[in-house]
């Protein structure tokens, strides 16, 4: 997959920039592509784009991708009640569930064992320092306190949120070199990720990670959450006997629970289990002309 997406990198870029962008995407749009699989265990692989490339794995992604592959019968999985999934960092395998002839009300994935990397780095933030843990949940990403960073999670912060979390990103790869233990084709920083108390009663901590080219990810974030649980746990603050549930910027959650251990390439690890549900907003026809001067999208 890996190898998929270092090709589209090459030869088709445009058509992710196409799609991404505006005028018929925005900055802060994912997305998913579904491949031919690149292992006998799995039913399809998929890739996740966003405004400045292609990401190693997507939380809410394979939510909605088998949503919407199991509602329209793009998919076909091979075994009941559950669709895996070839992804440039590992087998996802999905379970939804609330199946009917046409919904699936919520998919639970196994995400990869997700894990913390470094704990307490220290990252210089414009006058002053700043901690930050180096977690991966199917990418890296630094996780800062957002009060400690000065800097609300609310949609009026994004300006600041945008700025803050893409120097932190940053200051992180300029210190020290980012490298899954056991392929060195995961590396470096995917995104910051600011934790903040939850503004739900039901909601455990409320996040926003700025990700790629300063992009916004809206959701509660599936590798994120997977990141945080890490963290949390090995601090010893994710109770083994209920789900985390992780609030969004804009109020909606995904549930996270830990569904076993791993050690990989000598750090401990989780196996954490994320949940949501997705909805189909729509089913597009997209044109690109040649002569179209702003057919591989832009932005401002």
């Amino acid at each position: 997959m890996q190898e998929k997406r270092a090709w589209l990198t090459k030869h088709a870029d445009g058509l992710r920039r196409a799609l991404m962008l505006e005028p018929r995407g925005h900055a802060d749009m994912c997305g998913a592509l579904l491949t031919e699989p690149v292992s006998a265990e799995a039913d399809a692989g998929v890739l996740f784009m966003h405004n400045d490339g292609y990401s190693t794995a997507c939380g809410h992604g394979p939510i909605a991708v088998t949503t919407i592959g199991l509602e329209r019968k793009l998919l076909l999985p091979r075994r009941e009640g559950e669709v895996v999934f070839d992804s440039p960092a590992g087998l996802i395998r999905a379970r939804p569930h609330g199946v009917g002839p046409d919904r699936v009300s919520s998919v639970a994935f196994t995400n990869v064992p997700s894990f913390v990397y470094e704990a307490g780095v220290t990252v210089k933030l414009e006058r002053r320092a700043l901690g930050a843990d180096i977690a991966f949940g199917g990418a890296f990403y630094a996780i800062v306190d957002a009060e400690s960073a000065g800097v609300p999670i609310e949609a009026s912060a994004l300006p600041d949120l945008r700025r803050i979390g893409m120097q932190i990103a940053r200051g992180v790869e300029a210190a020290r070199a980012i490298v899954h233990p056991l392929d060195p084709g995961l590396c470096g920083i995917s995104g910051t990720i600011f934790i903040g108390p939850a503004h739900a009663a039901d909601a455990d901590l409320r996040n926003v990670t700025i990700f790629a080219d300063a992009a916004v990810d809206r959701s509660p974030c599936g590798t994120e959450t997977g990141a945080v649980m890490a963290v949390l746990d090995a601090m010893s603050l994710l109770p083994s006997d209920r789900a985390l549930v992780h609030e969004s910027i804009i109020g909606t959650v995904l549930r996270g629970r830990i569904t076993g251990r791993e050690t990989i390439g000598g750090y401990d690890a989780i196996v954490p289990e994320i949940e949501g549900s997705a909805w189909i907003t729509g089913e597009h026809v997209f044109l690109v002309d040649d002569e179209d001067p702003l057919r591989d999208g832009f932005r401002v």
